[in-house]
């Protein structure tokens, strides 16, 4: 079939799809400790319901919560994904997209996907860079920006640790030598581990982030499928955060099950290991909410047999009962398909009440849920290291009333500064929240 004519046909068929099964409950009722989970609505097409991205207007710009204000850190980037600050206080911003993967896009399902992502913003060429933004004379805007790094392969996430700057590409976890206030780093740097990646790499995005010691990295990598499709030959090394010896680079699975873990961070108050995950799709708008839980060395949080914890998903075949029994429960439920990529901990940020102790979320937002969720960050409130109350919206209004994406929130971090950095890759900004004056 002429290719032409089999895109009308999904996007028709994503029409019917996402014009039939519909969400019969609330975002709210899929979020907190025990969110609801009703039984699976597993329909002949999914639904397909995409907020295609048009980008922000002049002068627009997201809605703050009340007591903080938004403007515009940086502009005209090229699909920013993820942030780190250094010490100095030069921001590092991951200009990236997914990288060369065709065996994932083979077949009737890979087609579709394909279509989705280019709709909702995500079929441009990567940038494959990490640019450094400085804010010279501290007024909340970036005045002078550099490549910091050229040439990577779809990179994600960053960390330094002493003169050691690492970077997590698709594929493999690099170290770079930084010199305090460089605005460049030359050569190809040096591989410390190899990570999954090859031609099909369905999760293709890559987190770092360092022990308080510096001696371990622990690496997110995420699932080659939505629920073990592909074959769990597929799998291997995935689903999982990985711990990394940063001196000999040998590895070892630090935790598994979970589908697509992205931001990670460590609480403040306990030192826990906090990870945001991805749960899977297609079998209903209600199901599965996303999470953010602490992680547990050695734990097993279910995918791709069972979903928030000991939920069966029958779709996997053959089952395996002795690791579903195994399954751990997440901590915090925030909400069906939000897509909630990035974590970090507000405290010490310098935003106001309620803002002040407690999880940063952000949430880039649904295409397989009808109506819409996500597309917002949002704000878990923390009591004595564990997550107390209902999530509040810290930045919204990234869909227009037409319900078209404006924007996408990735990246959520604070600048050490007052204020707190979010990466839009649809928008190609960064914004920056601060208390309202």
């Amino acid at each position: 079939m002429h290719k032409t004519r089999l895109a009308t046909l999904i996007l028709l068929a994503a029409g019917l799809a996402a014009c039939g099964e519909t969400s019969s409950l609330q975002v709210s009722d899929g979020t907190g400790p025990s969110p609801k989970l009703p039984e699976p609505n597993k329909t002949l097409i999914p639904t397909v319901n995409i907020a295609p991205a048009v980008g922000w207007a002049e002068g627009g710009k997201p809605t703050a919560a009340p007591g903080t204000q938004v403007a515009a850190f940086a502009a005209d980037l090229d699909h920013p994904r993820w942030l780190y600050v250094l010490p100095n206080g030069d921001v590092l911003v991951a200009e990236t997209n997914s990288p060369a993967k065709p065996d994932d896009s083979k077949g009737l399902r890979g087609f579709v996907m394909e279509k989705v992502m280019s709709r909702a913003g995500a079929g441009v060429p990567s940038a494959n860079r990490i640019t450094l933004l400085r804010d010279k004379d501290g007024d909340g805007v970036a005045e002078t920006r550099s490549v910091f790094i050229a040439n990577l392969n779809s990179p994600f996430g960053m960390t330094l640790v002493g003169n050691d700057f690492y970077v997590a590409d698709t594929d493999k976890l690099l170290r770079f030598k930084y010199a305090d206030g460089a605005t460049s780093i030359s050569g190809a740097g040096e591989k410390v581990v190899d990570l999954p990646g090859g031609t099909l790499n369905h999760h293709w995005t890559k987190n770092v982030i360092a022990s308080p010691d510096g001696k371990k990295l622990y690496v997110t990598v995420g699932s080659n499928s939505n629920v073990g499709e592909n074959g769990m030959d597929q799998e291997q090394g995935r689903a999982a955060i990985w711990e990394v010896d940063a001196a000999t680079g040998q590895h070892r699975i630090f935790a598994s099950g979970l589908r697509n873990p992205n931001g990670m961070a460590w609480e403040p108050k306990t030192g826990k290991l906090w990870t945001a995950v991805n749960e899977r799709d297609e079998i209903g708008s209600d199901l599965v909410p996303d999470y953010i839980t602490s992680v547990k060395d050695g734990g097993f949080y279910g995918w791709p047999y069972s979903y928030y914890g000991q939920h069966v998903d029958v779709r996997v075949e053959p089952q395996n009962p002795e690791l579903v029994a195994k399954a751990i429960a997440p901590d915090y439920a925030v909400g069906p398909h939000t897509a909630s990529l990035g974590l970090s901990f507000a405290d010490g940020s310098g935003l106001p009440a309620p803002f002040t102790t407690g999880a940063l979320i952000g949430q880039h937002g649904s295409w397989n849920r009808k109506p819409h969720s996500g597309y917002k960050v949002v704000f878990v409130p923390f009591v004595d290291g564990k997550p107390s109350g209902q999530p509040v919206d810290l930045l919204s209004g990234f869909l227009n009333a037409d319900e078209k994406a404006m924007g996408r929130p990735v990246a959520v971090l604070p600048d050490h500064k007052g204020g707190v950095l979010v990466a839009d890759d649809v928008g190609n900004k960064i914004w920056r929240v601060t208390a309202a004056k």
